[in-house]
């Protein structure tokens, strides 16, 4: 592995988390607060002397070029250090402590949005701002925005892309790597720009419309208040936002490729054509048993069911209401919808409905070849044969996301947390969704947790971020040793 040109990139990403932590100065300047001021000052400092120091390890030469190594180190300590160093302005500031501080970073980048904080409502709005920038830049990917702003990764970008992106296959829509991280980057600005007018004009203030805006197109949830949506009792805004959520929810590839060919793209995407059906029968079903069970009038359980849905399946966590008091059916679905995730190639995260997809046309494959065991069958996705290795990447996907949740639990239910409170908080964190049932609540976070759990989700929504594999080669001896079969 070429780690001088690793280290130079890694100094040209901790630079980048640097620059990304202007905004929230300046705000924290015009508000006067200088305790503020003095946090984002600090924290800057430390991606400079970061950056210095691996800058100085590392180097560029015309000749160096990345590959599958190169591409796994850069994304995986890229996205450690940078969740690092994003929770220095929470602890300089002093209103969290370290091991906290961190919890929220990872929470914010990996798109959770599940808070350590009792109390946003005391924030000043340059960490708020702080949270829902972490939420925007994790959500499409760190590594993503940053090749789209900076050509220095060359040839072998593809491995940095592949080694980040979500989903189970891993297409592109233009020849070159970094015109395809820049078309993505430009659809991500747009929405957002269109996500946060849109809000302005259902009522809310320009900073409030910004905040959101963000965490719903990267779908990361962070809010600026403890009841997130529930706060504004504004139906328009919550029907804004669930557009918004559903709209994250689909494959940002399918929109490049649809501004490039016109809308039939988005309207013949198999995989974006199963989630509105499953979220729209998830809901209906909700609505219908928040009618007979909770005795709501049909408009109001209409609105409040679609809204969850469409926030739980997109992975995006926010709430406009106390889902943990609802009757156990509507619980039931909507703790299924954790598991969807939204698409392949969209911010959400979860096992993305490609991969269950996949999963359900691998049985019925198998069936018929238990039925008829000369016949060749094949599993497609949108009317083409899909590779093999990529349905079986979807399956080892779904075995390690099971495992980890149970694993996950294990560790909290060791650390005093109960077998219900320690499995929904272990699939709303695998999924990252944020809220949960239980001890983590529809309003609530991670701050009733004991502290080894919390440093134990640090790490799983590291993993679920990155979907598991690239960290667990990172950690693998076979990929420190020199080889030329990478």
């Amino acid at each position: 592995m070429n780690k001088r040109l690793v280290s130079a990139l890694l100094g040209y990403l901790t630079l980048f988390c640097g620059a990304a932590m202007f905004p929230p100065l300046i705000f924290a300047a015009l508000a006067q607060e200088a305790g503020g001021v003095w946090a984002f000052l600090l924290s800057m400092f430390l991606c400079l002397a970061a950056t210095f120091e691996l800058e100085r390890f590392g180097g560029v030469k015309g000749k160096d070029n990345l590959g599958v190594r190169e591409g796994i180190a850069i994304t995986v300590i890229g996205w450690a250090l940078v969740s690092v160093l994003g929770a220095a302005p929470y602890f300089a500031s002093g209103y969290l402590g370290l091991l906290d501080s961190l919890v929220e970073s990872v929470s914010g980048f990996s798109g959770t949005g599940a808070t350590v904080f009792e109390d946003v409502e005391i924030l000043p709005r340059s960490i708020l701002i702080w949270r829902s920038l972490s939420n925007w830049v994790g959500g499409l990917g760190i590594i993503v925005i940053f090749m789209a702003i900076l050509p220095q990764f060359g040839r072998g970008a593809m491995y940095v892309m592949k080694a980040e992106s979500t989903g189970p296959t891993k297409e592109r829509q233009m020849p070159k790597i970094r015109d395809n991280a820049k078309a993505l980057f430009l659809i991500y600005v747009a929405l957002t720009v269109l996500c946060a007018a849109t809000y302005y004009l259902c009522g809310l203030t320009p900073f409030t419309a910004v905040n959101h805006a963000m965490t719903t197109i990267a779908t990361g949830g962070y809010g600026i208040y403890n009841g997130t949506v529930e706060e504004y009792g504004n139906g328009w805004l919550e029907l804004a936002m669930t557009i918004f959520m559903i709209v994250s929810s689909g494959s940002f590839a399918m929109y490049v490729v649809a501004f490039r060919r016109g809308g039939h793209i988005i309207l013949d995407n198999t995989e974006f054509l199963i989630f509105l059906s499953i979220i729209g029968f998830a809901a209906a079903v909700i609505t219908v048993d928040l009618f007979v069970e909770a005795n709501m009038d049909i408009l109001t359980a209409l609105r409040q069911a679609s809204f969850h849905v469409a926030s739980l399946a997109s992975t995006t966590g926010f709430v406009a209401t106390d889902f943990d008091k609802w009757p156990p059916l509507s619980k039931g679905f909507l703790m299924m919808t954790m598991f969807l995730g939204g698409c392949a190639g969209s911010t959400a995260g979860g096992l993305k409905v490609a991969r269950i997809v996949l999963l359900f046309k691998m049985l019925k494959v198998i069936v018929l070849q238990k039925i008829h065991p000369q016949s060749v069958s094949h599993v497609k996705m949108n009317g083409q044969a899909v590779e093999d290795e990529v349905v079986f990447g979807a399956a080892r996907f779904f075995f390690a996301i099971v495992i980890m949740d149970t694993i996950f639990a294990f560790v909290m239910m060791i650390d005093g947390i109960d077998l219900i409170n320690a499995v929904s908080v272990s699939i709303s964190t695998m999924a990252s969704v944020g809220p949960g049932f239980g001890i983590e609540g529809a309003t609530s976070g991670y701050s009733l947790l004991p502290p080894m759990s919390k440093a134990f989700a640090c790490l799983f929504m590291f993993m679920s971020r990155l979907e598991v594999f690239v960290i667990l080669a990172l950690l693998s001896p076979s990929f420190w040793h020199k080889s030329r079969n990478w």
